[in-house]
């Protein structure tokens, strides 16, 4: 298919934002914050928007083509709490794209604009027929090499590319 599933060509916002989310009831843990796992949840939720509504992948990517998008490698960073009720908005720059693959980072900020939560990941596209990777569409190899163009000269966040490890004095 060499057409457009949605989304748009852009530029793009740099950052693009995502709002419209809430911490859900039965995602907080006995600490009586958000449990750990749900981290991820809201973060993919936030990236299904982004591809749907500025890339034209994901869902409908995977409707139309049969393939989408597979997080291969992701870090999470916990910077502050968050609780039960609380609005939540997305952040995405695009680091880098080849004709496979996409490199993101993302904050998950409070109403209140504090950064609560980073996510740096790496994404693949992978054909469900035969579960390995395949080449973007044109178009979209295009769109993710114009994000990650609108997006380079953002000031570097200090969670993008930090290795995890115990560190010492």
């Amino acid at each position: 298919m060499t057409e457009p599933l949605g989304g748009h060509d852009g530029p793009y916002d740099a950052p693009i934002e995502i709002h419209g989310f809430k911490v859900l009831p039965e995602w907080i843990d006995y600490n009586g914050h958000m449990n750990v796992g749900y981290y991820g949840v809201a973060f993919d939720m936030a990236l299904e928007r982004l591809m749907v509504d500025h890339l034209g992948l994901g869902e409908v990517q995977v409707s139309a083509l049969g393939q989408g998008p597979y997080v291969l490698q992701s870090q999470m960073s916990f910077l502050r709490e968050v609780l039960e009720g609380q609005s939540l908005t997305f952040r995405f720059r695009m680091l880098d794209a080849d004709h496979k693959r996409g490199h993101y980072f993302a904050q998950m900020l409070s109403a209140s604009g504090e950064v609560c939560a980073t996510q740096e990941a790496l994404f693949m596209n992978v054909s469900h027929t035969t579960g390995r990777s395949v080449a973007y569409p044109d178009w979209a190899a295009a769109r993710l090499a114009r994000m990650a163009r609108d997006h380079a000269e953002l000031e570097p966040e200090p969670q993008i590319g930090q290795p995890i490890a115990i560190r010492r004095q």
